[in-house]
């Protein structure tokens, strides 16, 4: 085990073990049918099975028809969506892969055109209607964007049921455990950031009245899935500049997050305010390791990397130097879905090929 890099040793979290430290960060596809995946999902998720990751999370899905963030996002609400579903998470299990899905509810950017109609709010004179959207505040994500309704206090334990039953039918579709959704300004984000949440109740105001909702459906869904089941946590830690979220914040929530069984905590950023994108946040290869760093040393809680990690050599000195446990990949596996494959060659990995499943290995140490 000494000859094999950090990045490419195992890693257990409850009762499940991910043959190595590289993940599938989650990708929305926008193509799905009435929230159902569909072939393109299949084709897409095939590249990946096969890649020698450790993990693979599919994108935000979501737990309520309007909590999808558009008409073609993928959604886990009824039994159709769990049977949908099945042919990707065997994929993955066929191959050791374990497979997490993201739940999610949009919040104040649902409603939305796909990205490459625009990525703005649906208008009421297309084809595909827009509906009422819910946040903490009735203020919307962007200038210019559709109001959404705050939603009341009796509404909260709904959420959190509705976050506990998606995953519920996650684990029936076949998927080894669920990532909460709490980034990017989405519902669980905008009740984080003092930005979106101008509550004056028990939802709203010091950062222990904002982070309430995002620990009531950790809960929630922990208590929902079985104990040997991981559950994660992805958070935007910080807003950028204007958001008002900060790290201290993001700190006491996975403190929190922690007690109510969180497993992983996925350190991300962005999404919150109007105008303030991720894209305008990226500073340089790993911006975002120090927000994982930061929670994994002051909670203990094991944290997963992402943004801007392309290069095995920055990978695998995150995991070697004790910044995070996990590394998460979106763009850089979209360009070079074998990436896992020269990262082991790179790194100097003993047995490149055994990364692989048992085909491919073969030929490639024929090849050799």
């Amino acid at each position: 085990m000494s000859d094999i890099p950090p990045l490419f040793t195992p890693f257990t979290v409850r009762g499940t073990t991910f043959p190595n430290r590289i993940t599938l960060a989650p990708m929305c596809q926008y193509q799905a049918d009435d929230g159902h995946p569909n072939d393109w999902h299949i084709a897409h998720h095939g590249r990946y099975a096969t890649s020698g990751i450790g993990c693979a999370i599919v994108e935000a899905t979501g737990i309520s028809a309007e909590g999808r963030i558009s008409p073609g996002c993928t959604g886990i609400y009824s039994d159709s969506h769990v049977e949908a579903w099945k042919p990707i998470t065997a994929l993955y299990r066929k191959q050791g892969i374990p497979i997490f899905m993201q739940i999610n509810h949009a919040g104040p950017k649902a409603s939305t055109m796909r990205p490459w109609d625009g990525g703005g709010p649906l208008d009421p004179a297309s084809d595909e209607k827009p509906w009422q959207t819910v946040a903490p505040s009735a203020i919307p994500a962007r200038d210019g964007w559709h109001t959404p309704r705050a939603l009341e206090m009796s509404e909260m334990a709904g959420i959190a049921e509705d976050f506990a039953q998606a995953a519920k039918q996650a684990l029936a579709a076949g998927f080894d455990g669920v990532q909460i959704h709490g980034a990017h300004g989405y519902l669980l984000h905008s009740f984080m950031s003092p930005w979106s949440n101008r509550r004056d109740d028990a939802y709203g105001g010091p950062a222990e009245n904002r982070m309430r909702l995002p620990v009531e459906v950790a809960r929630a869904v922990r208590a929902a899935v079985p104990d040997d089941v991981p559950v994660m946590y992805r958070a935007s830690c910080v807003d950028g500049e204007g958001g008002g979220l900060t790290l201290e914040d993001t700190v006491a929530l996975a403190k929190e997050l922690k007690t109510a069984g969180i497993d992983l905590f996925d350190a991300s950023g962005g999404g919150i305010p109007a105008g303030m994108r991720l894209a305008q946040m990226k500073t340089g290869p790993g911006f975002q390791v120090p927000y994982a760093e930061r929670v994994k040393t002051e909670t203990g809680l094991p944290t997963m990397a992402v943004g801007m990690i392309t290069e095995p050599e920055l990978a695998n000195s995150i995991i070697a130097e004790g910044k995070a446990d996990m590394v998460a990949m979106a763009r850089q596996m979209l360009r070079e879905p074998a990436w896992p494959y020269r990262a082991a060659q790179e790194l100097g990995h003993p047995n490149p090929p055994s990364i692989l499943p048992k085909l491919y290995a073969f030929y490639l140490r024929i090849a050799a």
